[in-house]
């Protein structure tokens, strides 16, 4: 029986669900993982409802087809797709929440599927990157990211982690080097010369820092 979005249970698209310590036997093409952090954002407007707003976004009905019209495949009659809910993360505990996101990156990649985060403030980047780093090696991959702004501070209000600093950490830590970035739509004021021109070094050079001996806030 087919049920409305309004009335069933959110998962994406009416996907199952299923807990995250059973996606490796479950041998799931793309797993659904949710984020809701928003702790490292300057304005907290409500980006840890990001996840459950994006489930409930889609309001037909819950069963799993979604067919392109124009080429008439459908990536859930394709692919075997599982919905493991959200990150059960602590409010306002950042660098904890990252790592949790980290490991549950890892558990899904090590299970071979492709893992599809919902967040959540910018700063999810850095742990979703480790996550697949941790699996994949550092800087096997490369990041096309999508923004505003460059996401490359120094600190975010005198801490490594924050919406405005994951690209950078990612790079210092290696798990993305500086030339396997894309970054397409930047503008505004921000960030400053100084930060432009040591990104452009950075993508040049493809050097790195190691973070884990750098203290958690200055």
């Amino acid at each position: 029986m087919s049920v409305y979005r309004f009335g069933s249970f959110p998962s994406f698209c009416g996907v199952p669900n299923l807990p995250i310590d059973e996606v490796e036997s479950f041998s799931a093409d793309v797993v659904i993982l949710g984020a809701p952090i928003d702790w490292g954002a300057t304005y907290r407007g409500g980006a840890r409802f990001g996840p459950k707003a994006i489930r409930e976004a889609d309001y037909l009905d819950a069963d799993m087809r979604r067919p392109h019209l124009p080429t008439g495949i459908d990536p859930f009659a394709e692919f075997s797709v599982v919905d493991v809910g959200d990150l059960a993360s602590g409010p306002g505990y950042l660098e904890e929440a990252l790592e949790m996101l980290a490991d549950a990156v890892a558990t899904i990649a090590t299970s071979g599927a492709i893992p599809i985060v919902l967040g959540g403030d910018h700063s999810i980047t850095f742990g979703n990157g480790t996550g697949l780093a941790r699996v994949h090696g550092d800087g096997s991959f490369g990041l096309v990211h999508f923004d505003a702004h460059a996401d490359t501070g120094m600190m975010n209000f005198g801490h490594l982690h924050g919406h405005g600093t994951p690209m950078r950490r990612l790079i210092e830590s290696g798990a993305v080097p500086g030339h396997r970035f894309v970054q397409i739509g930047l503008r505004g004021y921000w960030p400053d010369p100084e930060t432009v021109a040591d990104r452009k070094s950075t993508r040049l050079n493809s050097s790195h820092t190691d973070i884990s001996r750098m203290p958690s806030s200055a």
